[in-house]
C-alpha cells in the first residue's frame, strides 16, 4: 500500500489516533497463504489471534478458511464470535486457567497445546468432570535458537514455554495413563519475526529426529504443529507487502519428513496481518531543539508499544505533505521518555495537523494497546467500510 493509496480525505475526518486496515492487502495475503499451502498435502494453517483480534479483521481471515490459534479464553470467545468453527480452534498458552480450559472443553475445540504435566493433569480432571476426552498436543522446546529479538525467542531449552525434550516420552506415557486426555500431536514454536529460512530448517531437522525417536518406541504422532514465526519486511511495506510464503511452506515440504496420513499445522500471525495495518496519527506540534526537531503526535506507546518494548522499527510517512524531506524525532504525548516512535527519520516537511502513517502495524499494534495515562483505546477501521 503505497503512500498515495491512502484515502486521505476519508482519513482526515476520523478522530486520531486510529488503526487503518487495508482490506485488499489482507485479501492478497490470505490468497497467497492459501495458494502456497494448498500445494502441499496435509498442510493446515491457523491464524494466531494474539497478533490482532479486531472483529473485522477476524472475519476476513475466517472467510478465507484459516483456523484459529488462541492463547486465552478471551481469544477463544472472539474466534467463536467471528465464526471460526470450534473444530479449527487450538488453545495454547503456558498458564491456562480452569474457566478457560472449561470453555475449550464445552466448545469441543480441536486441541489443547499442553505445556507441562501439571497442566495435563488439570485438563484431565476437568474433562473427567464433564465426561469428555480432551485432545492434547505437547509443546516441546526443540532448543533451536531463532535469529530474532531476544524477547520473542521461545524455543530454547530453558524457557517458560513448553516441555523439555528429555521429558517428551515421560509426558506421552503420562497421557496414556490418563483416561480423559488423548495424545494427538506435538507442538513447536521457536520465535517470531524470523526471516532466515535456515531457522525453520533447523526446526525440521529436530522434528525429524524426534519422530524417529518416538517411532523406535512405537509411538505414532497424528499431527505436527510447527507454530508460526515468519516475519515481514518492516523497512519496505510498499515494495514487499506480502511475505515469502512460497519459501516458507516449501522449506517445510522439503525438509520435514511427514509420515503417511500426518497433518502439518502452522500458526501464522504477524505474516497474515502485519502489512495490512497502519497507525494513523495527527501531528500536534513541531518543536525545534538545539540540533534536532521533534514531530509531537497524538499517538503514543499506549497505541503502539512495539518501538518502546522491542526497539522495533516502523516506517513512518507523512501522507499529507509532498514538501522536501527533513529529519524528525517522532514522539508521542505519554509522560515517559521511551514514548518515541523514531529518531532522526526523514519525513516530508511536517506541520501541525499533518497525518503521519506508522506502517506495518497490523500485528501487535491495536491488540497491545493500553489505557495508561487514562487514554482512550484506539479504534480500528477497515478500508471496505469507509
Amino acid at each position: 500500500m503505497a503512500k498515495g493509496q491512502f484515502p486521505i480525505q476519508k482519513l482526515q475526518s476520523i478522530q486520531t489516533p486510529f488503526y487503518y486496515y487495508d482490506a485488499e492487502v489482507l485479501r492478497q495475503t490470505l490468497r497467497a497463504i492459501n495458494d502456497e499451502a494448498s500445494r502441499h498435502e496435509g498442510f493446515v494453517v491457523h491464524y494466531a489471534v494474539k497478533a490482532n483480534a479486531n472483529p473485522k479483521v477476524l472475519r476476513y481471515i475466517r472467510e478465507a478458511g484459516l483456523g484459529a490459534d488462541c492463547v486465552s479464553g478471551g481469544e477463544i470467545g472472539a474466534s467463536l464470535k467471528a465464526g471460526f468453527p470450534a473444530s479449527k480452534i487450538v488453545f495454547a498458552g503456558v498458564g491456562k486457567s480452569d474457566w478457560e480450559i472449561n470453555l475449550g472443553l464445552d466448545s469441543d475445540i480441536f486441541c489443547f497445546n499442553v505445556e507441562s504435566i501439571p497442566e495435563l493433569e488439570v485438563i484431565n480432571s476437568l474433562a473427567a468432570a464433564k465426561g469428555k476426552v480432551a485432545r492434547v498436543a505437547f509443546r516441546l522446546n526443540p532448543n533451536v535458537g531463532a535469529h530474532t529479538h531476544a524477547n520473542i525467542t521461545t524455543g530454547l531449552a530453558e524457557n517458560k514455554f513448553g516441555i523439555a525434550m528429555r521429558d517428551m516420552e515421560d509426558v506421552i506415557a503420562e497421557a496414556d495413563r490418563l483416561a480423559n486426555v488423548k495424545f494427538v500431536g506435538l507442538h513447536f514454536h521457536i520465535g517470531s519475526q524470523i526471516l532466515d529460512m535456515g531457522d525453520f530448517e533447523a526446526l525440521c531437522n529436530r522434528v525429524n529426529d524426534l519422530q524417529d525417536q518416538l517411532e523406535s518406541h512405537r509411538i505414532r504422532v497424528e499431527h505436527i504443529n510447527v507454530g508460526g514465526g515468519l516475519g515481514i519486511d518492516y523497512a519496505h511495506p510498499n515494495r514487499v507487502p506480502i511475505p515469502d510464503f512460497k519459501a516458507y511452506f516449501d522449506t517445510y515440504a522439503k525438509k520435514l519428513k511427514l509420515r503417511p496420513g500426518q497433518t502439518l499445522h502452522f500458526e501464522l500471525g504477524r505474516a497474515v496481518v502485519g502489512q495490512c495495518g497502519t497507525l494513523i496519527t495527527r501531528t500536534l506540534y513541531i518543536k525545534k531543539g538545539t540540533v534536532k526537531q521533534f514531530a509531537i503526535v497524538d499517538a503514543g506507546f499506549t497505541d503502539l508499544i512495539r518501538p518502546a518494548l522491542y526497539q522495533a522499527y516502523h516506517k513512518i510517512e507523512n501522507i499529507t505533505s509532498e514538501e522536501p524531506l527533513e529529519a524528525y524525532d517522532v514522539v508521542g504525548p505519554i509522560c515517559e521518555s521511551t514514548d518515541v516512535f523514531a529518531k532522526q527519520t526523514d519525513l516530508n516537511r511536517t506541520r501541525r495537523g499533518d497525518l503521519l502513517a506508522i506502517r506495518s502495524a497490523g500485528a501487535y499494534g491495536e491488540i497491545m494497546a493500553s489505557q495508561y495515562n487514562c487514554r482512550q483505546l484506539p479504534k480500528g477501521y477497515i478500508s471496505d467500510e469507509l
